[in-house]
C-alpha cells in the first residue's frame, strides 16, 4: 500500500494485473471483451480498473492498431429515458475497458442514420452499436455490411445473418399484458403504437395478439398505428373514441403513446382504472409518480448494453463463430392503473 501511495502518473496494465492478482495478458483479455476469461477473474480486473482509475492510452494503441479506441453509438432519439438510460451504460462500459463512447441520434430518419454511420467509418472506430430507426434490413446497417464493420444491432431488431443482435424479448412481453388483461377479464382492448414497419412494435403487436386470441377467444382488440408522430395519434384516438368505441382497457406500444392515452382520459373526464385501465411499453419516471401510477412492461436497459458491450468487444478482439440474437427478459408492472373491468367509460363523459 506504501508503494501504490507514492506512485506518480497513470496507472499501467500491469498495475491492474498485480491489484487484481492474474496476468497482464487476462487484464488485456478482459478490456477487449475475450468471453472466455473466468467471471470471477472479470470481476477482479474491473473492480481494479475502477480503483486505480486505470485508462487505457489511446496513442499507443493506436500505434499498433490500425482503427482508434472509440465506439460508435446511434440511436433514434436522446429525449426518451430508455435510450438515454442505454448511452449511459453503454458509455459507462466502453470505459471500463479504455475506450471513449461517441453517440449520436438519428433523430428518427433513416437518412441521417445512414449519414452518421459513414461519419463513424471515416472516423475508424472500433466498433458501433446500432439501434436502427426500424429495422436490421435498414441503410446503416447495409452500409456496415458492405464496408466489414464490427458492429452490434440492437432495440428494434430481429435476427440477422452478418450482425449480432440485442433487443428486449418485446414479443413475450405483450403476451404477458395480454395475459394480465385477461385474467382481469377485459375482453376488448385498443393497441396503439407507432411505426408498424419498426422489427419491435411487429413484435410487441403479434406478441399480444396471438396471446390475447389463444387465452380469450372472444378477446377484440382494436389496433391504432400513426407512422409519423404522436401528433397524428391524439387525432385517431380522439376520433375512435368519439365514434363510440369502448375498449375497457389501452394497451400502448410506447412511452409518449402511453401519455397521449391518459391525456385523452382525462380529457373526456375517465378514471383509470375505474372506467377503463392503461399499460404502457417502457417506463419512464412521470408513470411511477402520477396518479394512479401507470402499469409499465420495463425494458433491461442494463442487461442489453452489457451483452450488446460484451459481444461488440469480443468480436474487436478476433473472436469469430456465426452471429448471435439475444433477447433479454422485460419486466412486467402492473400497477394502479389496471383494474377489473367495471362499466367502461361513463354515459354523458365521452366529449
Amino acid at each position: 500500500m506504501a508503494v501504490r501511495a507514492a506512485r506518480t502518473g497513470r496507472p499501467s496494465i500491469h498495475d491492474v494485473a498485480s491489484h487484481a492478482g492474474v496476468s497482464a495478458a487476462t487484464v488485456s483479455k478482459v478490456m477487449h471483451g475475450v468471453t472466455t476469461v473466468k467471471p470471477d477473474n472479470v470481476r477482479k480486473v474491473y473492480a481494479a480498473v475502477e480503483t486505480l482509475g486505470y485508462r487505457a492510452d489511446p496513442l499507443a494503441s493506436d500505434l499498433r492498431r490500425a482503427k482508434r479506441r472509440i465506439i460508435g453509438a446511434i440511436v433514434p432519439e436522446f429525449e426518451s429515458e430508455f435510450f438515454g438510460s442505454m448511452i449511459t451504460e453503454l458509455e459507462r462500459s466502453a470505459e471500463q475497458r479504455g475506450y471513449t463512447l461517441v453517440a449520436t441520434s438519428s433523430r428518427e430518419s433513416q437518412d441521417r442514420e445512414l449519414e452518421l454511420i459513414q461519419r463513424m467509418q471515416d472516423w475508424r472506430v472500433a466498433g458501433v452499436i446500432l439501434a436502427p430507426v426500424r429495422d436490421e434490413h435498414g441503410p446503416a446497417a447495409r452500409f456496415m455490411r458492405e464496408n466489414d464493420m464490427t458492429g452490434v444491432l440492437i432495440d428494434r431488431v430481429l435476427a440477422d445473418d452478418s450482425f449480432d443482435t440485442v433487443s428486449a424479448d418485446s414479443a413475450s412481453a405483450s403476451a404477458g399484458v395480454a395475459a394480465a388483461l385477461v385474467e382481469k377479464g377485459h375482453r376488448h382492448v385498443l393497441v396503439i403504437g407507432l411505426g408498424e414497419q419498426a422489427a419491435t412494435v411487429r413484435a410487441r403487436l403479434d406478441g399480444f395478439k396471438a396471446a390475447a386470441i389463444e387465452l380469450a377467444p372472444d378477446m377484440v382488440t382494436d389496433i391504432i398505428l400513426s407512422e409519423s408522430d404522436v401528433g397524428p395519434l391524439r387525432g385517431a384516438l380522439h376520433d375512435y373514441f368519439s365514434k363510440g368505441s369502448r375498449p375497457t382497457a389501452v394497451y400502448s406500444l410506447f412511452a409518449k403513446g402511453t401519455l397521449v392515452a391518459l391525456s385523452e382520459f382525462r380529457r373526456r373526464g375517465w378514471r383509470c382504472p375505474e372506467d377503463i385501465s392503461l399499460v404502457g411499453f417502457d417506463d419512464a419516471e412521470w408513470m411511477q409518480v402520477t396518479w394512479p401510477t401507470i402499469a409499465a412492461v420495463v425494458q433491461p436497459v442494463h442487461s442489453i448494453a452489457e451483452q450488446a458491450m460484451d459481444v461488440l468487444f469480443g468480436r474487436i478482439a478476433g473472436y469469430g463463430g456465426k452471429p448471435v440474437a439475444s433477447l433479454p427478459k422485460c419486466q412486467i408492472l402492473m400497477r394502479e392503473s389496471v383494474g377489473a373491468p367495471r362499466h367502461g367509460p361513463r354515459a354523458g363523459e365521452d366529449s
